[in-house]
């Protein structure tokens, strides 16, 4: 009678799954735990950003889908829904090299690129980003803006953030861009927490 195979035993027959080893050898490095490859921005089909989000993260990659939260109204409710704050983009670090694991993603239509070689996002662009939803501040997505005052917040929980300020009724926002996507975020900010730049 042959004895029972157990899972060690399948696992190390098969270098496609299960050990890490495996996943580097497919191409699906774990890239969350080393964060020495650079952001990208993913173009994904509309509405498909979580599922891709989702299936890039199952496949070992460090993500970031940046979400905010808005209330829509209907004639006989009200629902806050978490949506995208780059509608269609997440952004993704990964090997250029390797683009084949991404390419074929669900939803992925490309990765934004110059030609063949993909360019990477600012990691200033993208930790600034991550410090704005961090805050607490309600954040939501705005037009890019490629003048206007810079300005250094030197108080507030986003001290150190570099953006760009306007004024809406009263209101200040500091408004950050990502320069590859051509989007940018606003937050509400104090008037006494900007210095110009």
């Amino acid at each position: 009678m042959a004895s029972p195979i157990s899972i060690t035993d399948i696992t190390a027959r098969s270098p496609g799954f299960a050990t890490p080893t495996g996943f580097e050898a497919a191409g699906y490095s774990s890239l969350a735990r080393e964060n020495t490859m650079p952001w990208y921005a993913i173009h994904v089909q509309s509405r498909f950003e979580a599922v891709a989000s989702a299936t890039l993260r199952a496949k070992g990659y460090e993500e970031f889908l940046p979400l905010y939260r808005s209330v829509r109204r209907w004639s006989d409710r009200r629902k806050q829904l978490d949506l995208p704050l780059f509608p269609g983009y997440l952004f993704c670090r990964f090997d250029a090299d390797r683009m084949l694991p991404i390419l074929t993603t669900p939803g992925v239509v490309r990765i934004l690129s110059a030609g063949k070689k993909p360019i990477p996002v600012a990691e200033d662009e993208i930790a600034s980003v991550r410090r704005i939803l961090a805050s607490g501040y309600p954040a939501q997505p705005w037009p890019f803006l490629a003048i206007g005052s810079k300005v250094y917040l030197n108080g507030g929980p986003l001290a150190g953030l570099h953006g760009i300020v306007t004024s809406t009724d009263k209101n200040y926002r500091l408004v950050v861009s990502v320069g590859i996507l051509q989007r940018s975020v606003a937050v509400e900010i104090d008037r006494d927490w900007a210095r110009p730049v």
